[in-house]
């Protein structure tokens, strides 16, 4: 089963990481990551990791000067934030298709002012221009770019008919699991048909257990998601990491206790699937 983690480009985490051998690992990025000094830092850390690590994404900025980084930023209401969200999104597909690696992009994040979808009045327009932005990228670095989902009405998987709007395009998807839930206000079987759904488009997926309510961000077996069900809607060949909320940013245990409880529930599916 695959071990994913995730980490900041701070080398104390990074080692952390490391010493469980992941599969997979997930750089949280910052606006500080896109200076001069945070890039050069940044590249010394991607080969590190790629050195050891055989699946790397790099997870877009969520925040540009306190603000988030709304893929459907109106660049008229506001240019500046527009303006690092379309070269940055570059930059890292650049890299990504340089050092074969995934740049992760979410498709939208939360709705902090009433009326206001990332600088549109209407939540419909805010969609399509998200999603317009998406097809672009995905043709600007094919299998180097997925999009991850959110609770905002933006970009949020779990309605059947925005989730066939994605399926026309065959975007490359990124799914967290607490995202969908609380969307669905913790209904596990609308999230398994979401899971079923999109599993096709799914690249890279996000485990994190939640209660369905808020952003918890809980290690697995912590809330209310049904892992038994979920595991086998997994697309096999999709990568993963355990995106938990850490106690300490120096010490990956409740990813790895979230791993150790994944592995326990494929080994009772397979015990019973085949019975000794």
């Amino acid at each position: 089963m695959l071990l994913g983690l995730k980490a900041s480009t701070d080398e104390r985490q990074i080692r952390d990481r490391l010493q469980y051998h992941p599969d997979v690992f997930e750089f949280h990025l910052t606006e500080n990551d896109f200076t001069a000094a945070g890039w050069a830092h940044f590249l010394k850390m991607v080969t590190w990791v790629r050195s050891q690590v055989p699946t790397v994404v790099f997870h877009h900025p969520m925040r540009f000067r306190g603000q988030r980084n709304e893929l459907a930023m109106n660049p008229t209401k506001y240019p500046t934030r527009y303006d690092f969200m379309m070269t940055s999104s570059i930059k890292l597909m650049n890299l990504a298709k340089k050092v074969n690696a995934t740049a992760l992009i979410h498709g939208g994040y939360r709705v902090d002012t009433p009326g206001d979808y990332a600088g549109w009045t209407d939540v419909a327009k805010a969609q399509d221009v998200a999603l317009a932005r998406m097809i672009a990228f995905a043709q600007e670095a094919p299998g180097h770019v997925v999009f991850e989902n959110s609770i905002s009405p933006i970009f949020r998987y779990g309605d059947p008919d925005f989730e066939a709007r994605i399926m026309r395009w065959h975007l490359p998807l990124a799914y967290d699991t607490s995202h969908t839930f609380i969307t669905l206000h913790g209904d596990n079987d609308r999230l398994m048909a979401s899971l079923t759904n999109l599993k096709p488009l799914v690249r890279h997926y996000h485990l994190v257990d939640s209660m369905g309510k808020t952003h918890d961000s809980l290690p697995l077996s912590q809330g209310r998601i049904d892992w038994a069900r979920m595991l086998p809607r997994l697309n096999p060949k999709a990568s993963r990491i355990y995106e938990i909320g850490l106690k300490d940013q120096f010490n990956c245990e409740e990813m790895i206790a979230s791993h150790h409880y994944l592995q326990k529930v494929a080994e009772e599916l397979a015990a019973a699937k085949h019975p000794a």
